[in-house]
């Protein structure tokens, strides 16, 4: 294995000076701007912002992902050029490719292809993919780490906790102790490409019966900790499947391929996708789903999927013991009675599409972003009663809603979503669940511990 891929001391350092330069020198010309009425390239920005992001990689890199994927949270020109770090970041040369694959399989690595396009055709926060194919003919992905990143990703976590720390010195809305820890657990875990190939046999296990959702095939004899090798999988984007196809029965149809894509796994398995932005999968013509990634995969107690749903039951029903039982058992800890209710508004709020058994848009507000509205009202509320601490499980599981709440608001997609969800819980059995996790955590070979 290449040295440099350890996570050394002078990697660390090399990095956080990396970090301060690419973004110190945008963030002083936005503040020239701001507060001296300066002229300083205000339409050059966005594109700086993106390259020099895009150039960083890692988690710094992923952020600006994240906020691309939500309507309207950023300027439209900021977000049409952070849109293209999804599978379209800048990508490193064909001397880093070669160096890099004979890192991984050996000087003579070009013997496990028939052909191998050194150029990449998508390159995103850990890594980049080049288009291949096997010795049997078949086109293949190859996804390749960038070098240094586990420095890269130790250095970048150790900025999010400060920038976290001292965030959270003027607004206590939310304690982000928990988030930290888990973002963590799961953006290391992403670094490991055996993982990811396990996590890839345990969802191709998971949708085996669903014939709109399609899951590579791993190429395990050309794949390392560091290089992943897969099946190639044809698809668009999904932004660009909407512009190609403004039928509202084609729209409906990928978003409930999306809805079933994402909870068949939940609710009968207790794992989640935790990344569902944009780069993370494709459309085909006929609406079928590709799934794309899998670095980033959590793995709950069955007992949090039933707190999931006693929540939907408690809120539906009016039982509010259930739906305070349901914070408890996912660790939300003194919990008073204006709190309880603050919550109870932002589960209302997700909930609401699952609550009517009717066809309707996810979001009936005319809010150009998924939420807006009841995360600040929410977050106000959480502001003046000092504060909540979110349990580390709740992390995942919130961001998949919110993100594929976006998903569905760009689809501008009118579904019954109640018909959907009742599919999914209707016979739900906690040690159903628990057994059908474990033998498929044991056939994937997926590490179990959290």
């Amino acid at each position: 294995m290449d040295n440099t891929e350890n996570n050394s001391l002078s990697g660390r350092i090399k990095r956080y000076a990396k970090v301060t330069g690419a973004v110190g020198g945008i963030a002083a010309r936005v503040a020239g701007q701001r507060y001296l009425g300066l002229n300083l390239g205000k339409q050059e920005m966005p594109a700086d912002l993106k390259l020099a992001l895009g150039n960083l990689k890692g988690p710094v890199m992923k952020v600006a992902q994240i906020l691309a994927t939500i309507p309207d949270a950023l300027p439209d020109e900021y977000v049409e050029e952070l849109r293209q770090l999804q599978s379209n970041a800048p990508s490193m040369g064909r001397l880093f490719v070669k160096r890099r694959m004979s890192a991984e399989l050996g000087k003579d690595w070009q013997s496990n292809f028939n052909s191998f396009n050194q150029e990449a055709v998508a390159a995103a926060s850990l890594g980049q993919v080049h288009r291949a194919k096997s010795l049997g003919g078949q086109t293949v992905a190859c996804k390749l780490q960038y070098p240094d990143m586990k420095s890269a990703v130790e250095a970048d976590l150790k900025q999010l906790r400060l920038v976290m720390s001292i965030y959270q010195r003027y607004d206590n809305a939310i304690n982000a102790s928990e988030i930290y820890k888990e973002l963590s657990a799961r953006i290391r875990e992403e670094l490991d490409y055996i993982r990811e190939g396990r996590n890839m046999a345990l969802y191709r296990l998971m949708l085996a019966n669903e014939e709109t959702v399609h899951v590579p095939d791993l190429i395990e004899t050309a794949s390392t900790d560091r290089l992943l090798t897969m099946t190639w999988l044809d698809g668009i984007p999904i932004l660009d499947f909407i512009k190609n196809n403004p039928e509202l029965e084609m729209r409906n149809l990928v978003a409930e391929n999306m809805f079933r894509a994402w909870y068949i796994p939940f609710y009968l398995y207790g794992i989640i996708h935790g990344d569902p932005h944009l780069g993370n999968y494709s459309i085909r013509p006929n609406g079928d789903i590709n799934l794309l990634d899998f670095g980033c995969i959590r793995v709950f107690p069955p007992t949090f999927v039933k707190g999931v749903i006693d929540l939907y039951i408690g809120l539906r029903d009016g039982d509010e013991e259930l739906a305070v039982n349901a914070y408890r058992t996912w660790g939300f800890e003194n919990l008073d009675r204006d709190t309880i209710d603050v919550l109870n508004h932002w589960a209302r709020f997700v909930y609401s599409p699952l609550m009517e058994d009717k066809v309707r848009r996810i979001q009936e507000t005319n809010s150009g972003v998924y939420g807006k509205e009841v995360v600040e009202k929410v977050h106000k509320e959480l502001r003046r009663l000092n504060g909540v601490k979110p349990p580390r499980e709740f992390v995942l599981m919130d961001r998949a809603a919110i993100g594929l709440g976006s998903v569905f608001l760009h689809l501008n997609a009118e579904v019954n979503w109640y018909n959907i969800f009742q599919e999914l819980i209707s016979d739900f059995d906690v040690s159903e669940v628990a057994s059908r996790q474990n033998e498929a955590l044991k056939t994937a070979k997926v590490p179990t511990a959290l």
